[in-house]
């Protein structure tokens, strides 16, 4: 850990290099040591992590994780250095962390601005600090980071409008601006609300092993799970109105941060009501390093979401063993068709009920199989998704994109394509 900001004269990662390298400046509001913002702080991980020593990177982040009321310890208004990255841990409410970063960062001039996050404060920060000159850059990328999907462009949608009008009139004509999208489905969508995006698409990158958790035989009551955020967009009060409906045993814990006390009252309310024979529960937050071995416990992981742009989740349910039954908004349908898991195309809680009964009228041995299968589809999908460093691919991009223009690496076929 260092506590001053990269050396006037030196790259602004902190390095004095012979050669010069590809200066990157990234943001986005969370970052490790939390874990709340789900997929994308391990998205954003495993970029800094994986790109080539060409490649120099500068991130400015949240000194606290999503929801949390105190800082980081000992990280608030500090540079920490993470492999050949840099990183600097911002109180936005404190004017003294802003000048001392300004004063770092005008030191160099950029060769990328990489944002995360469409309506992330860092990332409009980082957009008016370079239209205003604030910070010298060749060129923008902007990662929505799922936030074109459906259900997140429904929530607030009035505001979110007015604001992507903005986005729109500030970046339309300029030519060094493009827009990194996850998935082909992730470029339509960015296309639809700007026709005029230059879009590169490059894959999400995982941290997950090659091989799959080995499944163990279970041979007691089914045991189903639920993992992620308690919010609205998860839709965990459908699956709870679907136990509701299963007409066998079954024991179903949930994990995950609420993030709408609201509508978690709603889920507790109607879990209240649930028949004897649906045990569930309620464990808190799931931390990542103890992620893969919980799923590695159960015999299918739950999913009824409104939208994932990837699904981080889903690929760690699957590196576990653990099928996955999903809503068909995901880019994971070809993967659970492949033996992952059941896409439920109907978001009803009676959809839900009949496969989840279908799933407990299999016998032990059956379910064992099915976790099997979950495996292998993984260990297929895995072997197909390691590809260059997106900011790699960026340093190499010569020029930019025409106006509505999308390129990418062919998609595998059992990679996500289509949270």
């Amino acid at each position: 850990m260092a506590d001053c900001p990269p050396g006037a004269g030196d790259d602004p990662g902190g390095r004095d290099t012979a050669v010069a390298p590809f200066r990157v400046l990234t943001t986005y509001n969370f970052f490790e040591p939390g874990f709340r913002a789900g997929g994308p702080v391990r998205s954003i991980a495993r970029i800094l992590d994986t790109c080539s020593e060409q490649t120099s990177v500068t991130m400015v982040t949240g000194d606290r994780d999503l929801g949390a009321r105190e800082p980081y310890p000992g990280l608030s208004g500090r540079w920490v250095t993470r492999g050949r990255a840099r990183i600097f841990y911002l109180c936005p409410r404190r004017p003294g962390q802003w000048w001392a970063l300004w004063r770092a960062l005008r030191q160099g001039h950029f060769d990328l601005l990489y944002a995360n996050g469409m309506f992330a404060t860092y990332s409009i920060a980082l957009v008016l600090a370079a239209r205003y000159g604030l910070v010298r850059s060749t060129r923008l990328v902007i990662a929505p980071r799922g936030e074109f999907e459906p259900a997140c462009l429904s929530r607030r949608p009035l505001k979110k409008r007015c604001f992507l009008w903005w986005w729109g009139r500030l970046l339309r004509h300029r030519a060094d601006v493009a827009w990194h999208a996850t998935s082909p489905l992730e470029a339509t969508r960015i296309a639809a609300v700007f026709p005029w995006a230059r879009i590169e698409v490059s894959p999400v990158q995982v941290a997950l092993p090659a091989e799959p958790i080995e499944a163990a035989p279970h041979h007691g009551v089914p045991r189903l799970v639920f993992v992620g955020r308690i919010l609205p967009s998860k839709n965990v009060a459908l699956l709870v109105e679907a136990l509701a409906l299963v007409g066998a045993p079954v024991s179903v814990d949930l994990y995950g941060p609420v993030e709408d006390a609201a509508y978690w009252a709603r889920c507790r309310r109607l879990i209240a009501g649930l028949p004897a024979h649906v045990d569930l529960r309620y464990h808190g937050e799931l931390r990542p390093e103890v992620v893969r071995e919980t799923f590695a416990r159960y015999d299918a992981f739950l999913m009824p979401t409104l939208g994932e742009n990837f699904g981080h989740v889903i690929a760690e349910s699957l590196s576990a063993s653990c099928p996955v039954l999903c809503s068909d908004r995901t880019p994971w349908g070809p993967v659970l068709a492949a033996g992952g898991g059941t896409v439920i195309r109907e978001l009803t809680p009676q959809a839900w009920a009949r496969e989840i009964d279908r799933l407990l009228g299999r016998s032990a041995t059956a379910r064992h199989d099915a976790r099997r299968a979950a495996g292998a589809a993984y260990r297929t999908w895995r072997s197909s998704v390691d590809g260059p460093n997106v900011l790699d691919r960026l340093r190499l991009r010569q020029g930019a994109l025409p106006a509505g223009a999308t390129t990418s690496e062919p998609v595998p076929a059992a990679s996500p394509g289509t949270r």
